[in-house]
Formats: C-alpha cells, sequence, structure tokens
C-alpha cells in the first residue's frame, strides 16, 4: 500500500471535480502560476492507491510548466462507485473513464492554452492507462509507466493479491483493514522518525480511504493484476512516446522485467535512485523531475 506523505492539499494545489460524460471523479490540480503553461498530465493511481499519491509530484511539476490533474478512478476513495457490483470495474470499463477524463480536460482548456496531454499510470494505473490508449490514443501526447509491467503481477504478489480478494469477499473493509495491519505493520511515513512514532492523524487518513474504497473494485482491480496479458507488442504499435519509469527496487514488477520492457517498447527508461515501487512517494522531486524533463523532450506535435 502506498503511503503518501499528507491527504491535505499543500499551497499550489487544490481538490478538484472532474465532470465527464462517465460522471464525476474526485481530482488534485496543480497548475504554473507565473509562466506559461506547457502541457497538461492526467495522473492514475494504483492498486489500493489514490490520487494522493502524487501529492507531493504536483507542485514541483506545476512549477516545470505543467497543468498536472491526478485523479480518483471509480471506485477509488473519494470517486463514487458500486460497492458490490464488479461489472463496472472491468478494465474496459476503467480505461473509457480515462477517456473521458481526458476529453474533459481538453474542453476545459478550450482556447488550446493548456498544451498536449500527457498520461502517467502508476502500478495498476500503469494497466488501465495502456488499455485506454490501446482504445484510442489520439487524445495523448506520450504516455508514463510508473513500476507497471508487461502482464501479470510477480507470483508472490499474485498469491497476496488473491488472500486480500478472499478476505474482502468475507469480511466487512473494517476487519480486513485491522487484519492488514496486525499482520505487517505499516512503515512510518518520510516525515515521521523512529522517535515520535506513526503520526496518529496520517494513520486515520490511511484507514479512511481504505474505508472509502469499493470491495468490489479492489476485487474486480485485483483479478486484472493477476490475469493481465502481455500487451506489449500493441502498445509499441501505437507509437506513442512511450516512458518507462521505477525505482531501484519493486516486489511486484522485478527491475529487469521492466528494463527488458522499456527495449521492447522502444521507450525512454528512467531509474529513479532510492525508490521502491513508489517513486512518486519515496522520491517526489527526483520523479517529477523525470517525467518533465520527458514531456519537454515531446512537445504539441
Amino acid at each position: 500500500m502506498s503511503r503518501p506523505p499528507t491527504f491535505a492539499p499543500p499551497p499550489g494545489t487544490r481538490p478538484l471535480a472532474l465532470r465527464t460524460g462517465r460522471g464525476t471523479f474526485a481530482a488534485l490540480e496543480a497548475a504554473p502560476v507565473a509562466r506559461p503553461v506547457t502541457g497538461t498530465a492526467l495522473l492514475l493511481p494504483g492498486f489500493t492507491g489514490s490520487k494522493e499519491d502524487f501529492i507531493a509530484m504536483l507542485v514541483p511539476l506545476a512549477r516545470a510548466g505543467y497543468r498536472v490533474v491526478a485523479v480518483d478512478g471509480r471506485g477509488q476513495y473519494e470517486s463514487e462507485g458500486p460497492r458490490n457490483d464488479q461489472s463496472p470495474y472491468a478494465q474496459s470499463e476503467l480505461a473509457h473513464d480515462v477517456l473521458a477524463q481526458a476529453a474533459s480536460l481538453s474542453q476545459a482548456a478550450g482556447s488550446g492554452d493548456r498544451g498536449p496531454l500527457h498520461l502517467v499510470g502508476h502500478s495498476l494505473g500503469g494497466q488501465i492507462a495502456r488499455a485506454a490508449v490501446l482504445l484510442d490514443p489520439s487524445p495523448f501526447r506520450s504516455l508514463t509507466l510508473m513500476s507497471s509491467g508487461p502482464a501479470e503481477v510477480d507470483p508472490v504478489q499474485q498469491q497476496k493479491v488473491v488472500l486480500l480478494s478472499q478476505a474482502l469477499t468475507a469480511l466487512p473493509m473494517e476487519e480486513v483493514w485491522d487484519a492488514m495491519q496486525a499482520m505487517e505493520p505499516p512503515v512510518p511515513a518520510p516525515e515521521e522518525t523512529a522517535t515520535e512514532g506513526r503520526n496518529p492523524e496520517h494513520e486515520e487518513a490511511l484507514r479512511r480511504r481504505w474505508l472509502l474504497h469499493s470491495p468490489a473494485q479492489l476485487i474486480a482491480t485485483g483479478h486484472q493484476l493477476t490475469t493481465e496479458p502481455d500487451r506489449v507488442a500493441a502498445l509499441r504499435d501505437t507509437g506513442l512516446p512511450l516512458h518507462v519509469v521505477s525505482g531501484t527496487v519493486d516486489d511486484t514488477w522485478p527491475v529487469p522485467l521492466l528494463d527488458d520492457m522499456a527495449v521492447r517498447l522502444d521507450a525512454h527508461r528512467t531509474v529513479i535512485k532510492g525508490a521502491g515501487h513508489s517513486p512518486n512517494t519515496d522520491r517526489p522531486d527526483d520523479t517529477a523531475r523525470a517525467l518533465a524533463e520527458f514531456w519537454d523532450r515531446h512537445p504539441d506535435a
């Protein structure tokens, strides 16, 4: 589970209700203040995550000239979704949501002063982003896959996802959370020290995020993570500029597998030193810099 440093939008960011033809999605937005907008980026979080997973990157990206919008997907955290029906969380449905979000951002730009639209997906969000691009690459200028592999997750992670899905089927969300905390106590957030211990408010925010997730969404997307086929060739054939980002270690998709995927995609490759599966929370400044430098190489065609 990702652990964003805060759930409170810092100065320079604002909550956004992103209205689309497929419903309204909770989002966080940051935009340049003292310089023109070079482009817009749509950021998709991973499994059990939320828009806050990008919160420490938003202002750095805005300072680099980009309007950035991080969203909660359908059934994630503050974006509503059915809690018992899995069908709205089929990958194709989530991909159509992304295309609707892209259309909304393009319509909001209106006068064309928002520049090209870049798509970023972390982990599960990367696979949903890929599915959206395979449906229609035309809204996007580039795609960045962050800690998101070519197919299903590592076998050990598959076992964990299956166990979680079984628990979600049998138990209330509160009991599943308590069981997860008992089995694997969370690592302190970056601003917490060993002497201070965990911040109770931060822990409660993490718990609240978990409880607001739809169980049906978690079960459906968990199944996708354990069964996703390899679509690398199809993605390469879109001709879209591609970027593969990861930390130096990753327990969900091994880094050598991500290296190989980047070669197969003919993609730009960035490894964020000192980061694990979530470079966006582990090393947000370095990750933001890598994203902006990649986008700068691909201005509006």
